[in-house]
């Protein structure tokens, strides 16, 4: 049972990832350090001060980043490969009880996988208010973004099952609503 709770503790903080790639890293570095979650041994870098900073730092800088118009779209671009990447390294991070070679394919293929889902639906979202309001929208969306990822990787660490059924239905619904807005934006155009 620890070993499927800790897969799902994965998934909910790689799925956290796709909306900002910071704001997991430095909630399960706080979780690490108050013992909330156990980390693995190449990971416990994660919960030292130095990191926390870091990452600390590095969230701030990320969110502002997504409130300057230009720059969200650039980070957009960055943030695609990235949020793959910090998915596969936060899942590989928590899950334990699993061999090596099992944890990092689950690790490539869910953590990375839904981080990169997310990370696409937050791309399509920001496309949709480019589209619809020509940015202006942007920080509501941006806003969304970073609350989706800070409840998200809370929610992973409380309640592991819950944050999977949210994204399930995230994903579910989220995508379903944007594909619907995209070709009514497109027939409007046309």
């Amino acid at each position: 049972m620890d070993t499927l709770l800790s897969v799902l503790l994965g998934i909910g903080l790689s799925a956290a990832c796709g909306f900002r790639i910071f704001v997991p890293f430095l909630v399960v570095g706080i979780a690490a350090r108050t013992g909330h979650v156990q980390l693995g041994a190449s990971f416990a870098w994660m919960g030292t001060t130095t990191a926390l900073v870091v990452l600390g730092i590095a969230t701030v800088l990320e969110i502002a980043a997504y409130y300057v118009p230009w720059l969200d779209h650039l980070l957009d671009v960055l943030a695609t490969p990235s949020a793959v990447v910090a998915g596969v390294i936060m899942t590989a991070s928590v899950v334990t009880g699993l061999d090596p070679m099992m944890r990092w394919t689950l690790a490539l293929i869910a953590g990375g996988g839904i981080a990169g889902t997310v990370q696409a639906v937050t791309v399509g979202a920001r496309k949709v208010s480019l589209v619809t309001t020509g940015g202006l929208a942007n920080p509501v969306v941006a806003t969304a973004e970073l609350g989706g990822s800070i409840v998200l990787a809370v929610l992973a660490i409380v309640v592991p099952l819950l944050a999977f059924a949210v994204i399930a239905w995230l994903l579910f619904f989220g995508a379903r609503h944007l594909l619907r807005l995209l070709r009514r934006a497109g027939k409007a155009q046309a």
